[in-house]
């Protein structure tokens, strides 16, 4: 987004292959590249910065606990949230898993449905298979439309004061379909249901402001937006939080332990037992002030002008099926006819073209789809045109290939 070329690679150094060549990288869907600023914020805190947090009463241990606090008060506001709402966790994964084994098991009971949809990832459909034997909820699966929506009118109709969790994609990490969130939200709370919104790709692509959407939990990932793996965030209602129980027990998560008796911190603490990832939730932190100063309301002008250029080219060729709404966000998944999308990436990689290939974690969709996988390529702040240019070269290449 407006990098010189000479600055493109002391700004994104993963992007620049060994022989200096930029590397069309299209699937920041799985995982983004790292800006350098988000790698300096690492190195410094592992290195020169490093200390524990919350125990150490020296000024190092000190000071590294007000760095991570702060990190935890920019995450939050990225999204449009308050720190004590905000917890650190392994991933977006762990986040829901966390709903799924704390207020979940806390507050279903048998009889009690919870509503999904076609499109969810993995993520958000086996932690509430997990609980379903503990609980007796019953799962339902909203539909979708024919251009790949989350189908709203669908889920209005299947609604009923016997739902009390809504759990939707915001962003589908295969179709790129945005969620209408308001009304989702709206839909759920007219039946009393609480919502959860996973924003793993949303996060990174979209301005949200969960105060604004008004929805009752909300998770992402920090891999997902620039910055590093192995952490993640769940941000929720204060009094939903302060109800919740802990999950995991350890050190940190504790008011006073005896061996008859232990009594909890308040949330957020309450729900990150042991020591935390202090290294990655500093570059969180930064990776969440990258994309503020970058603006997403520019980033996300930016990928649909990519999407609709990548979707036009791809409509050009007749043997492309192309999956998912035509303002897709960031994500354009296609089948080639007669070539298995990894054959595809196997060959687009020899033209140093990355793209995804495969299910996605998403294999309930693919049944909807009625094909074994699809090929995914997604952009990111980095990207440009030369990324759809190359990405056509290796699928016509692919089709001579393949006669």
């Amino acid at each position: 987004m407006g990098e010189r070329e000479g600055d493109f690679a002391a700004v994104w150094p993963g992007l620049v292959n060994a022989e200096g060549k930029r590397w069309h990288y299209l699937d920041t869907a799985a995982t983004a590249q790292k800006p350098q600023s988000v790698i300096d914020a690492m190195v410094r805190a592992m290195g020169a910065d490093y200390a524990t947090v919350h125990r150490g009463v020296y000024s190092r241990s000190a000071e590294m606990t007000l760095a991570y606090e702060s990190a935890r008060r920019t995450v939050a506001a990225l999204i449009g949230g308050a720190e004590h709402e905000l917890v650190f966790t392994r991933g977006a994964t762990e986040a829901i898993n966390l709903v799924a084994q704390s207020w979940g098991v806390a507050n279903l009971k048998p009889g009690d449905r919870v509503l999904l949809s076609q499109l969810e990832h993995h993520s958000n459909i086996v932690p509430w298979q997990l609980i379903r034997a503990h609980t007796g909820l019953e799962i339902d699966v909203c539909p979708l439309t024919e251009d790949g929506q989350i189908d709203l009118d669908a889920a209005e109709r299947m609604l009923t004061p016997a739902h009390k969790l809504v759990a939707f994609a915001h962003v589908s990490n295969v179709l790129g379909s945005v969620l209408d969130a308001p009304r989702a939200v709206a839909l759920a709370h007219a039946v009393g249901a609480r919502i959860l919104l996973d924003g793993c790709q949303a996060a990174a692509r979209l301005p949200v402001d969960v105060a604004a959407l008004g929805c009752d939990f909300y998770v992402f990932s920090a891999h997902k937006l620039y910055g590093p793996t192995g952490i993640g965030a769940l941000w929720a209602r204060a009094e939903l939080l302060d109800a919740m129980p802990p999950w995991q027990g350890g050190g940190s998560m504790i008011d006073r332990v005896t061996f008859a008796e232990t009594t909890w911190a308040p949330a957020p603490q309450r729900f990150e037992a042991g020591t935390p990832a202090i290294v990655e939730a500093i570059a969180f932190g930064a990776a969440a002030d990258f994309l503020t100063g970058a603006g997403l309301d520019a980033i996300h002008a930016h990928e649909a002008r990519l999407v609709a250029k990548a979707r036009d080219a791809l409509l050009r060729i007749n043997t492309v099926r192309l999956f998912g709404p035509q303002d897709s966000a960031g994500i354009v998944s296609f089948a080639l006819e007669g070539v298995h999308p990894h054959d595809l990436g196997t060959i687009l990689d020899e033209e140093n073209v990355a793209i995804r290939a495969g299910h996605h974690c998403a294999q309930p969709l693919m049944e909807h789809l009625g094909v074994p996988a699809t090929a995914r390529a997604s952009f990111g702040i980095y990207s440009d045109e030369s990324d759809v240019a190359a990405l056509v070269r290796g699928i016509e290449r692919t089709l001579r290939i393949f006669g």
